[in-house]
């Protein structure tokens, strides 16, 4: 992933994301019903890197799986990218871990951005102390064998609703995450950080009791003048 493209992305919100991508019509890209688990102070960028789980059938998810070295959640574990997000479509169920804190430290040795599922991890308080970015539903402790069975690698998958292609860029923030086409990126990226230039300012001014008639969206030239003078003064 272009680093300059990453940085950018580091300093914008889901919501700035989520309309700019409206704007272009895209309207199903957040992925919903997931959360951090303890949130980082940072957000979470990277390439998606995907897992889909499907219903278990109980002949064919025994513990004795996870012997198998070629187990797919093993193999999205030591296989995922550095710098990727490993996303995880576990059929919007939380009533089976998808994985636990073992696995995803793991994958953050590894040197992944993140990981996300629309099911639940277990673990879920470890989870929160490890240096990496993790989003899911809800904590679950049930192994994932009681209900999924891992069964594809870096293919597309739905999360939470949302479509997701193996390298669309993935960014999540203290809120939640979003999926951003990976031709897109590059343009997102840059209009989400005019964007937050001018929220932080319209933020400024609406402390200083300025109405938001006018000022958000900005319709009024003397607004547009104060932005100008706004970002002269902070460098932005």
């Amino acid at each position: 992933m272009d680093e300059t493209i990453r940085q950018k992305l580091m300093d914008v919100s889901v919501a700035t994301l989520a309309t700019a991508l409206y704007k272009r019509g895209l309207r199903q890209q957040v992925i919903q019903g997931v959360h951090p688990i303890g949130h980082k102070g940072r957000n979470m960028v990277g390439p998606a890197f995907t897992l889909r789980y499907m219903p278990a059938r109980e002949d064919r998810n025994q513990l004795a799986e996870f012997r198998n070295p070629e187990h797919p959640q093993r193999v999205a574990i030591e296989t995922c990218p550095p710098g990727h997000v490993l996303v995880m479509d576990s059929r919007k169920d939380a009533r089976a871990a998808t994985a636990g804190d073992i696995l995803l430290t793991r994958l953050m040795m590894r040197g992944a951005a993140g990981a996300v599922t629309d099911g639940g991890f277990r673990d879920a308080a470890t989870i929160a102390g490890i240096d990496m970015p993790v989003y899911h539903q809800r904590p679950s402790s049930p192994t994932n064998l009681t209900l999924h069975e891992a069964i594809e690698i870096d293919v597309p998958i739905g999360c939470g609703d949302a479509p997701v292609f193996p390298g669309d860029i993935i960014v999540g923030d203290g809120d939640c995450v979003i999926v951003i086409p990976a031709d897109l990126a590059a343009e997102i990226a840059d209009e989400a950080v005019e964007m937050t230039a001018y929220e932080d300012f319209v933020i400024d001014r609406v402390k200083d009791g300025e109405a938001i008639i006018g000022l958000y969206p900005c319709t009024q030239d003397r607004h547009q003048a104060a932005f100008a003078e706004w970002r002269k003064a902070n460098g932005r």
